[in-house]
């Protein structure tokens, strides 16, 4: 992995994410307090799946010309925190749950998975969680804390995709695009193609079908000769609905 000490990053803008009101975002994009540097790891990958795909798909080759010098990036080294935080998002605006995660970061400050494991559910009720997502980040916790899973970039290394698959979505809150974007923004995984993304979708039937109502099922053949770099292709589809530049 190439290693870059940076102050903020984000992959898709706050204004592009709230208008297509995605739910369960892992969310790559909150910035941090104060100076404190971040360490950002980009894939090593990178460079040759812009290379190949260039060559494979003309649409593909445009998009990537557009956005030279930007890429994928896991921001921070905690699946832990990164899981927490993506059920802290669910079904809530940005802004509302960013107040929420600083509130819990403050209270239980290092956040750890015990810290949670023993919280009072009434203290979390007061931070802002639902009932339900009480019983989400206490199941995180608990599988972190007694090592019931094992899905951190260090301990995935034996692992296939869907062996991560199954026991990310193991945890309770956890569904198949949440961790296909934790597959892809904290494992930075090359080949993970999120089709139930509405976003993705609908680039794709912008940019390969003309606007028209496409099945998932045409969209997933399209993207057949993105292997083994969907990933790569994805996060190019993604960055062309918005507007405005990665920052780092």
């Amino acid at each position: 992995m190439l290693i870059i000490y940076i102050m903020s990053f984000s992959c898709l803008t706050r204004e592009s994410i709230e208008k297509r009101n995605y739910n369960n975002l892992i969310d790559p994009r909150v910035k941090p307090e104060g100076d404190n540097l971040e360490i950002i790891m980009k894939p090593d990958y990178w460079a040759r799946a812009k290379k190949e795909l260039s060559k494979r798909d003309p649409v593909m080759k445009k998009l990537i010309a557009g956005y030279a010098g930007e890429g994928l990036a896991r921001r921070g080294d905690n699946a832990f925190e990164t899981l927490a935080r993506a059920i802290t998002g669910q079904q809530i605006s940005v802004k509302a749950a960013d107040t929420i995660w600083n509130r819990l970061v403050t209270k239980y400050n290092p956040l750890l998975p015990e810290s949670l494991l023993h919280a009072d559910d009434t203290e979390l009720r007061a931070l802002g969680f639902s009932r339900q997502k009480v019983g989400y980040i206490k199941d995180i916790a608990d599988k972190f804390f007694y090592k019931l899973i094992a899905v951190s970039h260090h301990e995935t290394g034996d692992k296939d995709d869907a062996e991560i698959m199954r026991e990310l979505m193991s945890i309770k809150g956890v569904g198949r695009w949440t961790a296909e974007m934790f597959m892809i923004f904290h494992l930075l995984k090359p080949d993970i193609f999120p089709i139930g993304d509405l976003g993705l979708q609908k680039t794709i039937q912008n940019l390969y079908f003309k606007s028209k109502k496409t099945p998932p099922a045409r969209m997933e053949k399209v993207a057949e000769k993105w292997r083994p770099w969907r990933t790569v292709a994805t996060w190019y589809l993604w960055r062309s609905l918005d507007p405005y530049p990665i920052s780092y």
